[in-house]
This record gives structure tokens, C-alpha cells and sequence, in this order.
């Protein structure tokens, strides 16, 4: 048996921004990728691209707080499971953190290349 409390849509988003609220408290790297999202959203609406383009910038900057939240869950899990070094958690630490570089790599690549494209 599951240990998981039956479906509630309104429980379920209380679980949801309780999670967030506890990434942002304590995940130094969340909040500094949520400045950046905070600071660049307001350009996605002032460059003049096309409507495809703001959605693949906005896409790429959410991507990014969407690893940091996989990476921390990750390292939490793991905590939890040992806190001895152990090869294998290490592994799993890491995969958590490529995550976190791709996406970012992602959102640069993505960025550059649809404000080169507009000078």
C-alpha cells in the first residue's frame, strides 16, 4: 500500500506551495535562478521576437527552476537514505546536478540565439 493520502485537488496545490515555499527558505541555488527569473521575465515582454519566441524564453527560464526543484528533491532522497559517503549516492547527486547544468545551458543556448537573431 501507497503511502499517499487520497486525491485533493485544493490538498495537493497546499502540498505543492509548501514545497515551494520550503525550496525558496532553504535552497540558495533556487533563489538566486528565481532572481534571474523574476528579473528577466519583464524582457521577455519588452523584446520585440515573435510570440514563439517569448514562449521558448519563458519555457527555457522555467526549465531552469523546474531542474533546481528535481535536483534538490534528488539530494533530499538521497540525505535521507544515507548520510555515509556512498558512490552511489554520489552518482545520483551528480546526475541531479547535470540536470540542473543542462537546463541552465539550455536557457542561455535559447537566449542568445533569439536575441542575436533580432539585431
Amino acid at each position: 500500500m501507497r503511502n499517499q493520502p487520497k486525491y485533493s485537488f485544493f490538498k495537493n496545490t497546499g502540498y505543492a506551495i509548501s514545497g515551494l515555499m520550503d525550496l525558496i527558505k532553504t535552497e540558495t541555488s533556487f533563489k538566486i535562478e528565481l532572481l534571474i527569473v523574476i528579473v528577466l521575465i519583464p524582457v521577455i515582454f519588452y523584446v520585440d521576437v515573435p510570440s514563439t519566441q517569448k514562449i521558448l524564453m519563458f519555457i527555457s527560464l522555467m526549465g531552469m527552476l523546474i531542474a533546481e526543484a528535481i535536483n534538490s528533491a534528488i539530494e533530499r532522497v538521497v540525505d535521507l537514505v544515507t548520510l555515509e559517503h556512498h558512490i552511489m549516492a554520489k552518482r545520483a547527486k551528480d546526475v541531479g546536478s547535470s540536470v540542473v547544468f543542462l537546463s541552465i545551458m539550455v536557457f542561455v543556448v535559447t537566449w542568445i540565439m533569439i536575441l542575436i537573431m533580432k539585431i
